[in-house]
């Protein structure tokens, strides 16, 4: 059986994966160019969402609304990284 210790490093794992596989394709793959700042953004995004998927995990008992919040969680996530990717609702913070 998986611990909840074994559970939450799982889910903080999952950033740390994302983020050492976007450093290693800024290294080695040419028109992969992040600054630091891109990674700082993106650390914050991924390791919040981590975060609050970590909380909802731990506060909601029901296991229905902790997969309907987690997906809602994770839609935001994607839609938020699009809008500062290519800015697909045109909001100043874009970076367009």
């Amino acid at each position: 059986m998986i611990t909840h210790k074994q559970t939450t490093l799982a889910i903080f794992a999952v950033p740390v994966l994302l983020l050492a596989t976007a450093f290693l394709g800024n290294l080695f793959v040419d028109g992969f160019n992040w600054s630091g700042s891109d990674f700082v953004v993106a650390g914050i995004l991924l390791f919040g969402t981590a975060g609050l998927m970590n909380l909802v995990r731990t506060v909601v008992k029901n296991r229905n609304y902790r997969i309907l919040i987690s997906l809602v969680i994770v839609a935001l996530l994607i839609l938020v990284w699009m809008e500062l990717a290519v800015g697909i609702f045109g909001t100043p913070f874009a970076g367009s």
